[in-house]
């Protein structure tokens, strides 16, 4: 007897069950441990006092009640004993829903089914067959050479290590809000160095040395600004004057 699976199946029985009430569910519940404790025994004894206690009933009317309608509706069998010195017998029904019984009638179906139907021994496969040479035949070759796929393995061309001509590096300092004269002086330094760096390495992308040209220009012509202004201003304080005035004190 699984506990888990027999709890389960009662409480989802519990929930389609509209007779009954939170007493009859407590009532159980003591019954259900009194039976787990006898090892889940077809039957086992009670006292009427230790099962009040437990489901916390305190009227024998309401226990004799509840007992005596879950006998009735099939949760257990209820065998009252005239003795005071022995307890009443109860014998507990094993609940289980419709799901877990359509499972093993189907499982039970399935192994009929199968001995019925199993082979006495595993058929030899011939090595004719038809099915199979269709098989091979259908991969094989039209002209009985294997088929490889083809490999495009050849590099992709990079069209930006020079420019076509003078007017693509005018066009693109224009676009980037550069003169037309600074493209062509890049245009001229670059053509005298045979499109290379300075470490004689092949330009690759002269779009992107372009752009570090402009860097640069932008960079010293703030400088050369900066300068400029302080030649300016140290011109001004060392301007002087013909026109003396001798008679103001130094």
């Amino acid at each position: 007897m699984n506990y888990i699976k027999q709890l389960n199946s009662a409480f989802e029985k519990f929930y389609f069950d509209d007779r009954l009430n939170p007493t009859h569910i407590s009532l159980y519940m003591a019954l259900f441990q009194e039976w787990n404790s006898s090892r889940f025994a077809a039957e086992f004894f009670v006292n009427r006092r230790e099962l009040m206690q437990v489901a916390k009933i305190g009227s024998k009317s309401t226990y004799h009640r509840c007992i005596v309608e879950m006998h009735q509706w099939g949760y257990l069998s209820y065998l009252p004993s005239n003795n005071p010195y022995k307890g009443s017998k109860i014998r507990m029904t094993t609940i289980r829903v419709k799901k877990e019984v359509f499972e093993e009638d189907c499982d039970l179906l399935l192994e009929k089914l199968a001995d019925q139907h199993r082979p006495t021994s595993d058929p030899a496969v011939s090595r004719s067959s038809p099915i199979s040479e269709q098989v091979m035949d259908r991969h094989r070759p039209i002209g009985g050479q294997a088929l490889v796929p083809y490999i495009n393995n050849s590099k992709q061309i990079n069209k930006n290590k020079q420019p076509k001509d003078l007017q693509a590096v005018l066009l693109f300092f224009t676009e980037k809000s550069f003169s037309a004269e600074e493209g062509n002086k890049f245009f001229e330094y670059y053509q005298r160095k045979n499109w290379k760096t300075s470490d004689e390495q092949e330009i690759k992308n002269w779009q992107a040395v372009a752009i570090t040209w402009m860097d640069r220009v932008e960079l010293f012509g703030s400088q050369n600004s900066q300068i400029k202004k302080r030649t300016s201003q140290n011109r001004d304080n060392l301007k002087t004057t013909k026109m003396k005035d001798y008679g103001q004190p130094l």
